[in-house]
C-alpha cells in the first residue's frame, strides 16, 4: 500500500495543541512552585523537630535530673557492674541525653570518686538508654499499620544491637577487663594534650530558638553527683548567663589605681523569673515538646509521602538501598556505617540522627537492612564526639576523661565486629523485624515494650542486684536457662523439627496466654475505651488517623505515672 501523505494540521488543531502546551507549562510551574514550597516547609519542620528534641531533653533533666544526680552519688551501688549498667540506663532515660550522663561519669572519674572499671558498665547502660528517643518517635507513626511496622523495626534495631552487645561484653569485661585494658593501652601510647572544644554545628542553628524557651545549668546535676550539698537547693533553671569583667580607674588617688568589677547579665528565656518548681516546669515542657514533636513528625511524614513518590522514590531507593556490583556488594554496608558516623559527628547527637531517619524507614525510603549499618555508624559517631570533648579537658583530668570516652568507642566497635561483618550474626535485624510485626498487630505492645525495656526490667534487675549475688543468681539463672531452652526449641521447631520429641514440635500443649498476645489484647480491649467493630477491629485504635492521637495521650499518661 502507498504511504499516506502527511496532512497539514488545521487552525483549530494548532490552537488546541498550543492550549495544551500552555496548560502543561502552567502545570509544570505549579508543580515546581509546590515542590519548592514543600521543601522549604520540610526544612522548617525538621528544624522545629530537632528543637523539640532538645527541649524534650531539657524537660527530662528538669523532671529527673536531681534523681539522676542522687543515683550517681551512691558510689557503693555503682561498684556492682549489673547495678552500674541499670543506673546508666535509668539515668540516660531520665535526662534523655547520653552526653549528659557521660559527662557526669567523666566528672566522677576525673575527681577520683569513681574508678574506670566501675564507670564502664554505666557507659554501656547509657548506650542503651539513649536509644529510647527514636523508639518514642516511631510511636508517632502508629496511624498506618505498615508504616508503623517498618518505623518501629527501624527504631528498635538500635535497642537490639545495644542489648545483645551488653549481654556479651559486660560478662567479658567483668572477667577480663577487656575494654579497660584496651583504653588504657591507647591512653598510654598517645601523647595527649588539651585541645579545643568539640564543634557544635547543630547547636549553632538550634540554640537561638531553644535558648529563648529554657536554659539549664548542667553543673548542678554534676555537683549533686559529686556530693556537693549546697547544690541540692539550687534550681536547674539558669538565672544568670553572662559575666563581664570591667576595669574601673580610680581618679581620686594620685596613682590612678585600677579596680576590677564583675557584672552578670540575667538570662533571657521564658522561665527565668518563674516561681514554679523544676518538676512543674519540666512537666510543662515535656507536654509542649511532645505535642510539637508529634505535630512535626506527622506533618513530616505526610510531606515526605507527597514528595518521595513515583520516580523520585524509586531513584532514592536505588541510591540508598542498592548494593555495589559483585564482588564489592559488601562495601555498601560499610559505606553506610561511615555515612552514619559522619552525619552523627556533624549534628553532635546520635538521637537526632536516628530519630530523623526513623520516618524515612517508616515510609519505605530506607530499608531496615540499610538502616542497620547507618545506626551502627551513628553509635561510632557519637563516641568520636565524646572523645573530642574529653580531649578538651584540663591536663589533670585528661587521661581519665579520655579513657572513659575510649571505653565507649571500643564498646561500640566490638559490638559492630560481633553483630555485623557476618550476615548470619546480624540478629538485631531479625529481632527488630519480629518486634515490628508484633507492634503492627497489637499496637499497645509498642508502649508496653517501651516501659518494660527502659523502666520496669532495669528497675527489677537493679533491685535483684542490690539484694546480693546469691539472690540474683538464684532468680536470674533459672530465668536465663528457661529463655535459652525456649529459644533453642523455637529454632529446632523451624529448622529440624524431627530432632525434637513429638510433644515439643509445637507449643499447642501450653495455655493460649503463654503462646499468643491475643488473650492479653482482649483484656486490654475490655479495660480501655476502645469500641469493637467486627472481629479483631477497633474503631478508634486500628482505623487510620486516630492512632497518633491515641499514642500521644497514652504516652503522656504513662510518663506521668
Amino acid at each position: 500500500y502507498p504511504k499516506a501523505l502527511p496532512m497539514e494540521p488545521s487552525y483549530s488543531t494548532k490552537a488546541q495543541h498550543l492550549t495544551m502546551e500552555t496548560l502543561s507549562k502552567l502545570q509544570r510551574m505549579r508543580m515546581v512552585a509546590s515542590t519548592v514550597c514543600k521543601i522549604h516547609l520540610l526544612l522548617l519542620l525538621l528544624y522545629f523537630f530537632v528543637c523539640s528534641l532538645d527541649i524534650l531533653s531539657s524537660a527530662f533533666q528538669l523532671a529527673g535530673g536531681r534523681v539522676a544526680g542522687d543515683i550517681f552519688q551512691k558510689n557503693a551501688i555503682l561498684s556492682n557492674p549489673v547495678a552500674g549498667l541499670v543506673v546508666g540506663i535509668l539515668v540516660t532515660v531520665l535526662v534523655q541525653s547520653s552526653s549528659t550522663s557521660t559527662s557526669i561519669i567523666v566528672s566522677l572519674v576525673s575527681s577520683g570518686l569513681l574508678d574506670v572499671p566501675s564507670a564502664i558498665p554505666i557507659i554501656m547502660g547509657s548506650n542503651i538508654g539513649t536509644s529510647v528517643t527514636n523508639t518514642i518517635v516511631a510511636l508517632m507513626q502508629a496511624g498506618e499499620r505498615e508504616e508503623f511496622e517498618r518505623a518501629f523495626a527501624g527504631a528498635t534495631v538500635h535497642d537490639c544491637f545495644n542489648w545483645l552487645s551488653v549481654l556479651v561484653l559486660l560478662p567479658l569485661e567483668a572477667v577480663s577487663g577487656l575494654l579497660r585494658r584496651l583504653s588504657q593501652a591507647v591512653v598510654d601510647t598517645l601523647q595527649l594534650s588539651s585541645g579545643d572544644e568539640a564543634p557544635e554545628l547543630l547547636k549553632v542553628i538550634t540554640e537561638p530558638l531553644t535558648k529563648l524557651i529554657i536554659q539549664l545549668d548542667g553543673s548542678v546535676i554534676t555537683a549533686i553527683a559529686t556530693g556537693d550539698q549546697s547544690a541540692k537547693n539550687k534550681s536547674l533553671v539558669k538565672q544568670w548567663c553572662q559575666t563581664t569583667t570591667l576595669k574601673v580607674i580610680d581618679n581620686d588617688t594620685s596613682w590612678g589605681t585600677h579596680n576590677l568589677s564583675e557584672q552578670t547579665q540575667k538570662c533571657m528565656h521564658l522561665f527565668v523569673d518563674c516561681s514554679l518548681s523544676d518538676l512543674a516546669i519540666g512537666l510543662i515542657l515535656l507536654a509542649c515538646s511532645l505535642l510539637v514533636l508529634c505535630s512535626c513528625l506527622i506533618t513530616l511524614v505526610k510531606l515526605l509521602n507527597s514528595l518521595l513518590k513515583g520516580q523520585v522514590a524509586n531513584a532514592i531507593n536505588n541510591v540508598v538501598n542498592t548494593d555495589f556490583p559483585y564482588p564489592f556488594t559488601w562495601l555498601a554496608g560499610y559505606l553506610a556505617i561511615l555515612v552514619g558516623a559522619g552525619m552523627t559527628f556533624l549534628v553532635q547527637s546520635s538521637s537526632v540522627f536516628t530519630s530523623a531517619i526513623t520516618p524515612l524507614i517508616g515510609i519505605g525510603v530506607i530499608s531496615i537492612e540499610r538502616a542497620y549499618p547507618l545506626t551502627l555508624g551513628s553509635n561510632l559517631g557519637t563516641t568520636t564526639t565524646a572523645t573530642l570533648a574529653a580531649l578538651a579537658s584540663p591536663g589533670d583530668k585528661l587521661a581519665a576523661a579520655t579513657q572513659v570516652a575510649l571505653c565507649h568507642f571500643f564498646f561500640n566497635l566490638l559490638g559492630i565486629l560481633l553483630w555485623y561483618p557476618i550476615p548470619a550474626t546480624r540478629l538485631p535485624i531479625r529481632m527488630a523485624c519480629a518486634l515490628g510485626n508484633h507492634t503492627a498487630r497489637y499496637r499497645w505492645f509498642a508502649v508496653l515494650y517501651l516501659l518494660l525495656c527502659f523502666l520496669l526490667l532495669p528497675s527489677l534487675i537493679f533491685g535483684l542486684s542490690m539484694a546480693g549475688w546469691k539472690v540474683m543468681t538464684g532468680i536470674g539463672v533459672p530465668i536465663i536457662t528457661v529463655i535459652i531452652f525456649v529459644a533453642t526449641v523455637n529454632i529446632l521447631q523451624v529448622q529440624r523439627p524431627d530432632c525434637l520429641p513429638p510433644r515439643l514440635q509445637n507449643w499447642d500443649f501450653l495455655p493460649g496466654w503463654m503462646t499468643s498476645l491475643q488473650p492479653l489484647d482482649d483484656v486490654i480491649t475490655r479495660v480501655t475505651l476502645w469500641n469493637r467493630q467486627g472481629k479483631g477491629k477497633y474503631l478508634c485504635y486500628y482505623h487510620n488517623r486516630n492512632g497518633q492521637l491515641f499514642f500521644f495521650f497514652f504516652l503522656l499518661q504513662a510518663l506521668w505515672h
